[in-house]
């Protein structure tokens, strides 16, 4: 399994949200540049990051910002947030992305997602963000009435090969995965299943091992000290 550290970038800034809610954006970095260094750092391979104001808006807004830090942290990286269009896949993926994450698209506009797996394959990844299990999109503001499994399977019928799945309720409330939500879905589609939202200390990663998932997201509990990042690294090497 791989840790994928987090940086959320809001008004340029590294912030953290508690269950998705804007208003409680709370600075928990100086600089995204260094917060990258440290993660690579730490033995991080992968980073997660993600346009916050992009994804609100529903357009590329940190996106520069973004692909810079990307570049210069040396790390694999995948981004999510505002991308809404193949011009923005486009953007990211010349620019040294790794993997572009498509949320709300998803939802509002699957066949962006076919032609985006058609095009760059396994480079594209789907980000389900469930709130009591009905997928939420326009950053978390939208509610789709699709029960978050339904969405999974259509993902994986177009070709994705990659769910980032989120539980909002557990987002930067540090306390825990929803463990239950995660083995159903690792239980309905083949995909690679990345858990974000709630990983806050070793016992969740291996408790998400057990269940046989891809990878893991933290962002909080690194920031705020609950996780060593370097220490949750080599613990997964030896699972």
């Amino acid at each position: 399994m791989i840790i994928l550290p987090a940086i959320d970038i809001k008004d340029g800034n590294c912030v953290r949200l508690q269950k998705g809610v804007y208003s409680t954006a709370q600075k928990v970095a100086d600089s995204p540049y260094e917060t990258a260094k440290r993660f690579a750092a730490a033995g991080a391979e992968w980073m997660h990051m993600v346009d916050l104001d992009g994804a609100k808006d529903a357009k590329l807004i940190n996106a520069d910002l973004i692909a810079d830090v990307a570049e210069s942290s040396g790390l694999k990286v995948e981004v999510g947030g505002g991308i809404r269009s193949m011009e923005a896949v486009e953007y990211y993926l010349s620019r040294g992305i790794d993997r572009v994450i498509l949320g709300s698209a998803a939802v509002k506009n699957p066949q962006l997602v076919i032609d985006a797996v058609r095009q760059y394959g396994e480079r594209i990844a789907v980000g389900i963000d469930a709130k009591d299990g009905i997928v939420q999109a326009e950053g978390w503001l939208d509610d789709s009435r699709i029960h978050y499994i339904e969405l999974a399977k259509r993902m994986e019928d177009v070709g994705v090969r990659t769910i980032i799945f989120t539980d909002i309720n557990q987002d930067g409330m540090l306390a825990g995965p929803n463990l239950k939500q995660l083995d159903d879905l690792v239980h309905e589609v083949s995909c690679n299943i990345i858990a974000s939202g709630g990983v806050a200390v070793l016992k969740d990663i291996l408790n998400l091992s057990d269940l046989d998932i891809y990878g893991a997201i933290s962002g909080k509990a690194i920031y705020s000290g609950t996780l060593d990042l370097k220490q949750a690294i080599e613990m997964t090497r030896k699972i």
